[in-house]
């Protein structure tokens, strides 16, 4: 019986490595622009490979697969993909956690410094006023008297921190399931609160879980230092946007840079639009050339191994 494999949304421009890799097991391939669950119920019908980015892969999606089918998952996160849902029905799941670590770093680093560096405040002010002083923007500490503190020390906080070494910069770090031993002796480990009491720039990189929902909200932005900054390249869920707002609004956050948001795209009425210190990238950390072709290579990769029916390289379920 011929395979089917659909691509039920991406954002990458061309599937070509998926494209290659259904003609190579002879099965029939389809591509589509889903948004919604009912656009991504019809599109994945029958399939045997599901690739997806953003669409929305519920229980009424996984009900209407190929009896074990796999699911692969365009990147690193998946909570767009019912899990518990696709375990109950012997369904495969797979990820690419490490298709663009250096490209997010990257972009992590460079949110980071044109923060620190207040950048976009002297962009705001040049624009506005026709010229601004160096000092209007308040007091900007050297970066060898700058802490950085991380949450999660996975594959991309580790490359930030190593970016971030050579600038001379103190790093803090909270990960419940690493070591101190496991990391280089550049990063300090220490529980969520010390790292929040003594980071001047706080930078987000684990993954979205129920446990960690609004991980940085009214509660723990009390917290951190006076006039600290906040960097997110992880998972929007991870901040109450509402909460980071009201820090903004009365100077406990001297600036925000996001890549991600909860929801996407931003809100339209959202008070962070407006913020002179707030920067945003439209979830495009993970993006460079390289990083794409990495991405969809792998996946493609993946997807033919579940064919094969080989062992996956990085299944989730």
């Amino acid at each position: 019986m011929t395979a089917k494999v659909v691509v039920v949304d991406q954002a990458f421009g061309g599937v070509a490595h998926e494209r290659a890799m259904a003609k190579e097991h002879g099965a029939e391939f389809a591509e589509h622009d889903c948004r919604t669950e009912a656009e991504t119920v019809e599109a994945a019908r029958g399939a045997d490979v599901l690739f997806v980015n953003f669409a929305p892969v519920t229980a009424a999606v996984l009900d209407v697969l190929a009896p074990g089918a796999i699911v692969v998952r365009y990147g690193v996160g998946y909570d767009n993909v019912d899990v518990p849902a696709a375990r109950e029905r012997g369904i495969a799941v797979a990820n690419v956690p490490d298709y663009g670590v250096e490209t997010v770093a990257d972009h992590t680093v460079t949110l980071l410094l044109t923060l620190l560096r207040r950048v976009g405040t002297y962009t705001a002010g040049i624009r506005a006023e026709g010229w601004v002083t160096p000092g209007s923007v308040g007091p900007i500490a050297s970066f060898a008297d700058t802490t950085v503190g991380l949450v999660g020390t996975g594959r991309i906080g580790r490359q930030v921190a190593e970016r971030l070494k050579p600038f001379g910069f103190r790093v803090i770090a909270y990960d419940p399931f690493v070591t101190a031993e496991s990391l280089d002796g550049h990063i300090r480990m220490a529980d969520l609160d010390t790292v929040l009491a003594e980071a001047d720039a706080l930078t987000l990189h684990c993954p979205l879980t129920p446990e960690n929902h609004h991980l940085i909200g009214s509660e723990t932005l009390a917290w951190m230092k006076p006039g600290a900054f906040l960097v997110n390249t992880s998972r929007g869920g991870l901040v109450d946007a509402e909460a980071v707002a009201e820090a903004l609004g009365s100077g406990r956050l001297r600036g925000v840079a996001f890549d991600v948001f909860e929801p996407e795209p931003l809100a339209a009425d959202s008070p962070l639009r407006a913020h002179p210190n707030a920067l945003f990238t439209p979830h495009a950390a993970f993006y460079s050339t390289r990083s794409l072709d990495n991405l969809q290579r792998l996946a493609a990769e993946e997807a033919g191994r579940a064919l094969r029916h080989e062992a996956l390289r990085c299944p989730v379920t």
